[in-house]
């Protein structure tokens, strides 16, 4: 189950105005596009989603967790996230029913994307669950978050004169598999990313210049793909100019 989504296209059809910023679905549904009244997944299913968060300047997500594992990748604006302060791109993973926060955006604002491979029905917003988080602790849910050190998405002079391909690891392995790397490749070259059934799903997002997935058309920046625990590992090409990406994988759990 290898699926896309072309950030210009989401960003024509599927943004939305929020109440102090943008909302865009690029894979799977969540809480803002849901029918409200269909039953609610199985949290223990594979269930990827992906959408792109943008906060307005001086924007305030206040401290929370959520019901399944996250990633967050921050990439544009600025802020802090808890006591870090956010600078280029920015990798943060948290475990389900691991609380962190506060989001400030700073000046110039912030976007991120959120990516799950479960659903998840929307924050739990502390302190008025930490009942719930407390019982979760009780059922041997840990505490665990992981930053990667900030990147800075390389220009189009840089892609174009790259030699060789790298794809080095950002953060992890892990014993569970959660791991993220960051890849580039020079113009039209090919990369085989890691093998998928190590972990439990992985989210590719095109960072610069323009890549195929799975044989797709060349995506753009902050375009993405996700590819399930048992694909094969996913063979990307670099457009004309090179490629930059982030392939980001979840640590396993019952679906593996």
């Amino acid at each position: 189950m290898i699926v896309t989504a072309d950030s210009e296209q989401a960003r024509r059809t599927q943004r939305r105005k929020t109440a102090n910023g943008w909302h865009t679905t690029f894979i799977g549904e969540n809480r803002m596009t849901r029918d409200p009244q269909a039953p609610e997944p199985d949290g223990a299913t594979l269930f990827p989603m992906a959408f792109l968060v943008e906060k307005e300047p001086g924007a305030v997500v206040h401290p929370h967790f959520h019901r399944a594992d996250q990633y967050q990748v921050v990439v544009s604006g600025g802020g802090r996230l808890g006591r870090h302060a956010l600078d280029g791109v920015e990798v943060h993973y948290t475990d389900a029913y691991s609380a962190y926060g506060p989001i400030v955006a700073a000046e110039d604002g912030i976007a991120w994307f959120t990516l799950r491979n479960a659903w998840d029905p929307g924050a739990r917003y502390m302190t008025n669950a930490r009942a719930e988080l407390r019982a979760a602790r009780a059922a041997n849910h840990q505490h665990r978050e992981a930053v990667a050190g900030a990147i800075h998405p390389m220009s189009e002079a840089a892609l174009a004169a790259l030699a060789q391909v790298t794809c080095q690891p950002v953060l992890g392995p892990g014993p569970d598999g959660l791991a993220t790397w960051h890849c580039t490749l020079p113009p039209s070259a090919e990369l085989v990313g890691p093998d998928p059934s190590t972990g439990g799903g992985q989210f590719w997002i095109v960072l610069a210049g323009r890549l195929s997935t799975g044989g797709s058309a060349p995506l753009p920046p902050r375009s993405c793909a996700f590819v399930a625990p048992d694909d094969a590992a996913l063979s990307v090409q670099a457009g004309a100019g090179g490629a930059e990406a982030l392939c980001l994988q979840f640590p396993c759990r019952p679906w593996h």
